[in-house]
Order: structure tokens, then sequence, then C-alpha cells
């Protein structure tokens, strides 16, 4: 917390505006399409998945319909999909930014019009751990079949590519404001819109698509999407403090950067070249199966020392609810991945002192 976050939700009391309404809510938008790049144009939603999901029903994504994801991430991007009733397509990453391989992406998509006559519907990439994908070569793709992207920023509010705000790449764009992100509104999310209209239209879909009439008169399916004044005003408060945790979250990436430089079999991941500005949400490493150790072994040695880590994400088609959509990869980079890589303290309270106890066990483990 900042400090002010207080502040914005005993007004929001004090003002009776506890309701999906009112001026945190608007002033939270306000924030963010100002930080992000987008003015007039961000939704603040009840949780990024609801972005997602209502991002799919402005894109016409209905039953019987694909939609290309990523197969590296977490299921919030994969699970709309299948409240629309369409159907998940995975596609794996490639080795940079292990984030969606545009090639791959091309020959699901050729090889899924061959086989079913249809293109699939809209494309998720993802922007894992605040790393950015490849989105100029992934709209490259998407261009060519004309196919509008959906972008998952969840984990990556102030990353940048070429100088741009990730989630705002896509026709579409996500955005999380969990517990764990880089701020947060105890719970929540937003979506990033292509324009002033198509905000209005999905702040209608997210308050149970009630007509403008005198009574209550609904002429398509609504949803309870919108955030609530009491967590926006949190957001008011975190946007204070937004500039200064991006900045810390990449100091504990280049800290950890430096105590693991040497350390055999240990590859922080880093930005592939000068036009990716990740984040680092969370900092995150790769062991070499020739040290001897899983990173499953090296997570549970870090654990007896009171230091929490995670596996980097199963993908999704590995997941049994997935079993059986089709999967397009051009190597098994996400696998690989799997396999071998630990996601690290990251958290923008911890201390210097707190990452290097936290490299110096790693070295202890691997041992």
């Amino acid at each position: 917390m900042g400090g002010t976050e207080q502040h914005w939700v005993n007004e929001a009391f004090r003002t009776g505006w506890v309701v999906p309404l009112g001026p945190n809510v608007d002033e939270f938008e306000r924030l963010l399409g100002d930080y992000i790049g987008a003015p007039g144009r961000v939704v603040a939603l009840s949780a990024g998945t609801a972005a997602i999901h209502l991002g799919l029903v402005m894109l016409g994504v209905g039953a019987g319909d694909e939609v290309v994801c990523q197969s590296f991430t977490f299921s919030a991007s994969a699970n709309p999909v299948v409240y629309q009733g369409a159907t998940p397509v995975f596609v794996g990453s490639e080795k940079d930014t292990w984030n969606m391989d545009p090639e791959a992406l091309d020959a699901c998509i050729a090889d899924r019009e061959r086989k079913t006559g249809r293109k699939p519907k809209a494309i998720i990439p993802v922007h894992l751990y605040g790393m950015p994908a490849k989105m100029n070569e992934i709209l490259e793709v998407a261009c060519k079949w004309d196919i509008p992207v959906l972008e998952d920023a969840a984990e990556a509010l102030g990353s940048e590519l070429d100088g741009r705000r990730c989630g705002t790449y896509g026709v579409y764009g996500a955005l999380s404001f969990n517990g764990n992100k880089i701020i947060t509104t105890s719970g929540g999310g937003a979506l990033v819109c292509p324009d002033a209209e198509a905000a209005a239209r999905v702040k209608f879909y997210a308050t149970q698509a009630r007509e403008n009439r005198p009574y209550y008169y609904h002429e398509v399916t609504g949803y309870n999407y919108r955030m609530s004044n009491v967590c926006a005003g949190i957001g008011v408060g975190q946007m204070d403090v937004l500039r200064p945790h991006v900045e810390r979250r990449r100091e504990i990436h280049a800290l950890y950067s430096r105590l693991l430089a040497d350390t055999p079999g240990v590859a922080v991941q880093q930005n592939p070249s000068a036009e990716f500005n990740s984040n680092f949400w969370l900092s995150t490493i790769i062991i070499d199966p020739e040290t001897g150790h899983t990173p499953d072994e090296v997570r549970v040695a870090l654990a007896n020392e009171n230091i929490e880590t995670r596996l980097l994400w199963r993908p999704m088609h590995m997941q049994p609810v997935f079993a059986d959509a089709p999967y397009y990869s051009t190597g098994g980079v996400e696998e690989k991945l799997f396999e071998r890589g630990l996601c690290l303290p990251s958290g923008s309270i911890l201390t210097d002192d707190d990452i290097r106890r936290t490299a110096e066990a790693i070295k202890r483990a691997l041992g």
C-alpha cells in the first residue's frame, strides 16, 4: 500500500458510493487510461478474467467458434473462451520471450482453416511474467489472416515494447489488479478498448445490459462485472505507487541477475533486446538439467528456509480440462520451460537483503 488508499476508500463510505459506480471508478479509469496511453478507453471491471470474457463478447465470439490461445499461461486466459461456448486452440512459445510463437501461430491458423473451413475468431497472446510478447510479428500474422487480437496484459502493467505500453497493441487489452499484481484493487481488472464507443458498450454489458428505459428491459445477455467504487478507491491510491512499484520490480530483477550471474546451470530470464522493457512482475530462472537438480527440488529446499517460490505455469495443453483441445508448437519450448523453470520472490516490498538471502539459498540448493 502507498498510504492514500484508505482516504479514497473512506471517501466512498462517506459519500455512500459503495456500489459498482461512482467517482472512484471514474477516476481510476481516467488514471489508467492516461498511464497506459488509452485515455477514455479503459473500463474498470471485477477481474482480469471478466475483461477477457467481455473482450470476447465484443469480438462476437460464440458457440462453435475457435480462439487461438497461448498454451504457456494461467488458465484464466483460456477459460473465458469456454464461457462463450467456443473452443480454445493452443499455440506454443518461442524461446526469446516465452510467449506465443508467431510461426506456430501462422501454421495453426492455416491448419484450422484447412480442417474446419473457418478461421479462428480471435487470437489471445499473453505477456507472461511481464515480458512483452513479440506483438509486431503476432499482429503481422493476425493482419494476414484478418483476425482480431485480444491482448492478455494481466501481468504486464507498465511493461513496454518499442516504447509503447502493453495492453494497447490488440483491438482489446485485458489488465488485472489481483492481489499479487503490480498494483491491486484487492481483486479487479480492466479492459482497454479501441475507442470510447466500444468502452461505453463494454460498460453496458458489464452492468447487466440494461436498456435505457424507465423499467428493467434487456435485449441481450449481460454480466455483473463492474468494479465497485470501494475497490476502485484502492486502485486510485495504488496509482500513486505504480511507477515506483514497477521500478522496484526491475531493480529486484537486476539484483537477481547480478547475484546469480556466476551460478553454474542457472539463467535469469532477460529482455531479448532493447525494444523489450518488461516490468519483471516476477523474476524467473531456468535450471539446467545438467545440474542434477530439478526446479521442484530447489523449490522444496527454499521452502525449508521459509522462502516461497513457484514452478512456471504448466502449459494449458497439458491440463486435463483442455486435453482434447487442438495444440500447435514448433519445438515444445513451453514444455521445457515448465520442466526447468522457477519463479522467485519478487514483491515490491522485498528488500535487497531478502533477494540476497534467496540467491544464496538457491546456490546452496544446487550445491
